[in-house]
């Protein structure tokens, strides 16, 4: 009895511990079991195994690389401009003829109108001669004319519309004075080239000209440097490139707020090395003491003049400032050898006298005229058509 007690007493203990050592295991909080360890992944398909070679540990596997693929050449982030083949110079002025008149005509128009009354009294001659002073014509052109259209009409008595018409074409053209050698001169002189200086006060549109009329000399077949000797504005010279980029011009330029007889110097050295037939330098348009102009533009002038002549002092005036730009031209004519005017914004006034005075007050031709915004605006000056457009013929 005692024996069978003792089995059951053990049986019992042993349902006890077991039963405890399930409550530790599933009772809330307890730890699941651990996972299972990972398997390695399967090869891909690409891959082959190799037998591994000395020094290789064995099991390892070579990947064989696929075949690399011929890649295209990258782009360049910034093309290159494309260089444009300028029109000829030759007959700008006339297919330029309609904008020109559009804003002169009401001058011509007014004067016909005048003329042709039946009866010129004082009254009549004064308006005339108002209208060609509000013109910017001057004062002294102004009388001149005056008096001679008086002196004819009374010879012709009765007038026609076509006599009148005849009658001012004449008086104009004598005061713009066709006979004025205009010629741009922009011939090499055997191994080197013809130079340019371009000169005027910042915002007649100076570094616009330079480039314009490089556009026109390479249109003629001419090889064309720019120097840009404005060095007080990077600006300008940005801009000047800007333009030798879009016709093949080489552009020469200096640090900025540097020496510009420096950039000038060596602008014209660059055109002898690249044969080329002009050089045209665009110089600082600062107008502070007349003595400090001198001395910025005679140094630029001496400075080229060691290697070249200087054929061209060209100095831009706008059209629109009228008796303004006069008094900047004096200032100019008195620092340096004007030999021609290159007069902008020609077709934005009705003020085309400015021609006629400034022609007289310095003594040198008109020999350009910017008539537009357009990169081919820029036209040798043509007494002829410019009086035919003031006719509104």
């Amino acid at each position: 009895m005692d024996g069978y007690l003792g089995v059951i007493v053990i049986v019992v203990l042993v349902a006890l511990i077991a039963a405890g050592g399930l409550f530790l295991l599933f009772r809330p909080g307890g730890k699941a079991a651990p996972p299972p360890p990972p398997q390695a992944p399967p090869l891909p398909e690409e891959e082959e195994k190799h037998p591994p070679a000395a020094g290789e540990a064995e099991g390892a596997t070579t990947t064989i690389p696929p075949p690399a693929q011929p890649t295209a050449p990258a782009e360049p982030m910034v093309k290159a401009p494309e260089v444009e083949v300028p029109p000829p110079s030759a007959g700008r002025m006339v297919r330029l003829r309609s904008r020109l008149a559009k804003s002169q005509s009401s001058l011509g128009r007014g004067l016909l109108e005048l003329l042709s009354r039946d009866r010129l009294d004082d009254e009549v001659w004064d308006e005339i001669e108002e209208r060609l002073i509000t013109a910017d014509v001057g004062v002294a052109p102004t009388r001149a004319m005056v008096e001679e259209l008086q002196t004819k009409v009374k010879v012709l008595g009765s007038r026609t519309p076509e006599e009148v018409r005849a009658l001012l074409r004449e008086q104009l053209l004598i005061q713009v004075n066709p006979d004025l050698d205009r010629t741009l001169h922009v011939a090499r002189h055997g191994e080197r080239p013809a130079v340019v200086l371009v000169v005027g006060v910042n915002g007649t549109g100076k570094t616009t000209t330079t480039g314009k009329l490089a556009r026109s000399l390479i249109g003629d077949g001419k090889k064309v440097v720019l120097g840009a000797a404005d060095t007080f504005r990077a600006a300008a010279a940005d801009q000047l490139q800007t333009w030798g980029d879009r016709v093949g011009a080489d552009v020469v330029r200096g640090p900025e707020g540097g020496d510009p007889a420096s950039v000038a110097f060596d602008a014209t050295a660059r055109g002898m090395t690249e044969k080329a037939d002009v050089v045209i330098v665009d110089t600082a348009g600062r107008l502070h003491t007349k003595t400090g102009l001198m001395d910025e533009l005679g140094k630029v002038k001496r400075v080229i003049e060691k290697k070249a002549t200087v054929d061209e002092v060209l100095l831009v005036l706008d059209a629109t400032t009228g008796q303004n730009g006069m008094r900047q031209a004096q200032v100019f004519a008195e620092v340096v050898n004007i030999t021609g005017i290159a007069l902008t914004k020609l077709d934005g006034t009705a003020k085309g006298g400015i021609v006629i005075s400034v022609q007289r007050e310095l003594g040198v031709p008109v020999k350009l005229v910017g008539l537009g915004e357009g990169p081919d605006d820029l036209a040798p000056f043509d007494p002829e058509v410019f009086v035919d457009a003031i006719l509104g013929e």
